[in-house]
């Protein structure tokens, strides 16, 4: 996964947006990937100051990930790139 952050001073509450490209696989497994990272985004929603916009980029393979693998990761990733509240 590739996460970006941004503060933007005109936003309420924090926002997430998703690219789930073709390269990590066909359109179920897209789908899966994707509402896994809605799932653990959602968990960590009340973390996340207001006003952050933040991008997930899924990668090839990720699909074949497992939930804690990527649970972990996607922690990581926001604890480094996101100051949490």
């Amino acid at each position: 996964m590739v996460v970006y952050s941004v503060n933007s001073a005109g936003v309420d509450s924090p926002r997430f947006g998703f690219i789930v490209a073709k390269a990590v696989g066909v359109a179920v497994q897209r789908n899966l990937v994707r509402r896994r990272l809605k799932a653990l985004c959602h968990d960590a929603l009340g973390t996340i100051p207001t006003g952050t916009e933040i991008v997930i980029r899924a990668l090839p393979g990720s699909a074949q990930v497992s939930w804690d693998t990527l649970r972990e990761e996607i922690s990581e990733a926001l604890d480094r790139g996101v100051e949490r509240v």
